[in-house]
């Protein structure tokens, strides 16, 4: 499927209110007929012919036509804009949906600006066409028929003189066609980075602000204003090549109306009334030819648009369900990787990766910094597939569940808290929405967040900015924390969850995750405290397990353990 053939999936969903509105539009068109004719009849009939009992007849036709066509044109704009913002409401929900099936490697290769340009500067594009360029084309080219009939009907004659500039419109239009289209695309691309330099600046302002680099942003955004405005000046350049000719081709066609038509008046050839209703059927051709370029350019930006967006959203998802998926409500929590290996852009990042822990059992995993411990939980949510080897939960294939299940039954407290414009409420119970406000506060105090909660001004109806600004460090990584239990997965997994926290508060929400129950925990720790007391601990090292084993037996080993223990804790001969 095609960019165009995928538009007009959504299209097809209206046809019913485009085709009535583009008979109304069809009816406008043909009162255009009417008005020329009275004109004409006047010249002739009332003030050549002298029956001037004829005029107040003629005025109110002249006058009713008028006002119906008024009434019917804006009868079919409002169904052109209805239809097109239902239209645009469906495609909106549709690419929306399509973002979220997609993959972490979907968005580690499009920036959030890109994407946010593709449902805004794009969609709007395709609203403009669908709502007002495409029934303009339509009465355009129609009206332009219809009077060139019009006109050959009144005298064939003075008709093929004035279609002879008809080609070299075409012509000219083609041309423009061709010569914006590129011109439109590097807009849209202009755009897109546009939007995503001031994305990541706002949203990174505080950095900007703490390096005091507020006039390299500056410099920054007007480079990138620059580019966005060259490349709209340069789509200017190239149709204001073009709608100069077209003015010209207007003029030349009633240059030979007045020339031949007048001619043929003086000869007796043609009537002066004749004459006036072609003038007023040139009208008709004048101003489809003015509007010949705007309407191209529109055409154009419209077809960009729906590639650009198309081109986004075209993506198949890495992360495929099988036909029939295992589901299963709750999982017990048993996790083997069996030989797992993952390399992406041909760097390997995890290399045979052996391990088994049984349900409730804690593990710890610790590392340096880019060694592949968050890698390792990301495989095991099935955010990404592992290259080689197998991940099972419960005995049963990862790739075999079905994804809502799994990660339904696991409760994750990322690295890298994000936190939603909301209360502190509505964002710890994002995982679980139709919970009590009781299993909230109980989320929290196991988290050790519910003391702090109770001292802001709203409590748990405290509202958080984006990202959670507001809130520190350490009460962010609570709240998310708080977030992970309350779904009251069978598999926990804690990245980093306690690095802002103090010790003393480590020490607290330690022993608060010793009574949850039987689950499984990851936890992902640079501290030695945070993972001492687990079942497992493995130690990462360039992707690789080099030591795996309890606390105890890991210090006997002498390795990389006991060397960050030492320079965490200092030469201990006993622990």
């Amino acid at each position: 499927m095609d960019a165009m053939k995928w538009f007009s999936t959504f299209l097809r969903k209206n046809y019913a209110r485009y085709a009535f509105a583009f008979a109304l539009v069809t009816i406008v068109a043909l009162c255009f007929i009417v008005n020329p004719i009275i004109s004409g009849t006047i010249i002739d009939e009332v003030i050549i012919g002298g029956e001037y009992k004829m005029l107040p007849i003629l005025i109110i036709i002249f006058v009713s036509v008028t006002i119906f066509r008024s009434i019917i044109k804006y009868a079919y704009a409002l169904i052109f804009e209805r239809a097109s913002q239902g239209m645009l409401f469906e495609m909106r929900d549709y690419v929306y949906r399509r973002l979220l099936e997609q993959d972490f490697s979907f968005y580690n290769k499009n920036r959030t600006g890109d994407l946010m340009s593709r449902q805004t500067g794009d969609m709007e594009a395709i609203r403009h066409f669908t709502a007002w360029t495409v029934y303009n084309v339509f009465d355009n080219v129609l009206i332009f028929l219809i009077a060139i009939v019009m006109i050959f009907i009144v005298d064939y004659r003075l008709a093929l003189c004035i279609i002879c500039v008809i080609p070299l419109t075409a012509i000219t239009t083609a041309k423009q066609l061709k010569a914006i289209k590129p011109a439109f695309h590097k807009i849209r691309t202009q755009f897109s980075s546009l939007t995503a330099f001031v994305q990541e600046n706002i949203g990174g302002n505080r950095v900007v602000k703490a390096f005091t680099r507020e006039n390299y942003e500056i410099t920054k955004f007007n480079k990138e204003n620059d580019d966005y405005r060259d490349a709209e000046i340069n789509a200017a350049m190239i149709w204001r090549r073009y709608v100069p000719l077209f003015e010209f081709f207007v003029a030349a066609s009633t240059i030979v109306l007045y020339l031949a038509g007048g001619i043929m008046v003086i000869r007796d050839m043609i009537t002066l009334g004749q004459l006036v209703m072609v003038n007023g059927y040139i009208w008709m051709i004048n101003n489809p030819l003015r509007m010949a370029g705007w309407l191209a350019n529109d055409y154009q930006r419209f077809v960009t648009s729906v590639e650009k967006i198309y081109s986004t959203i075209d993506v198949e998802p890495n992360i495929k369900e099988l036909d029939g998926p295992y589901q299963i409500p709750k999982l017990k929590g048993g996790v083997v990787f069996r030989g797992v290996t993952y390399v992406i852009d041909g760097e390997e990042v995890l290399k045979d990766i052996n391990f088994t822990v049984l349900p409730g059992q804690t593990v710890g995993i610790i590392g340096a910094t880019g060694s592949g411990k968050s890698t390792l939980m990301n495989l095991l949510c099935r955010f990404y597939d592992p290259t080689d080897g197998d991940i099972l939960i419960d005995r049963v294939n990862l790739k075999n569940y079905d994804l809502r299940s799994l990660r339904g039954n696991i409760g994750m407290a990322m690295q890298d808290v994000f936190l939603f414009s909301d209360t502190i409420e509505g964002n710890i119970a994002y995982g679980n929405p139709g919970c009590t406000f009781e299993e909230v506060k109980a989320a929290a105090v196991i988290a050790n967040a519910d003391e702090f909660i109770m001292k802001m001004p709203e409590q748990y109806d405290t509202i958080v900015g984006e990202r959670g600004v507001g809130l520190s460090g350490g009460q962010k990584q609570r709240v998310s924390l708080a977030r992970a239990l309350l779904k009251e997965p069978a598999i926990v997994i804690l990245d980093d969850t306690t690095s802002a926290v103090d010790m003393e508060t480590e020490s607290i929400i330690q022993d608060s995750l010793k009574h949850l129950g039987k689950r499984t925990a990851f936890l992902i720790a640079h501290r030695i405290s945070s993972i001492k007391d687990a079942d497992l601990i493995l130690v990462l090292e360039e992707g690789r397990i080099v030591e795996s084993g309890t606390h105890e037996e890991l210090l006997s080993e002498k390795g990389y353990y006991h060397k960050v223990f030492n320079h965490q804790y200092g030469e201990f001969d006993s622990y």
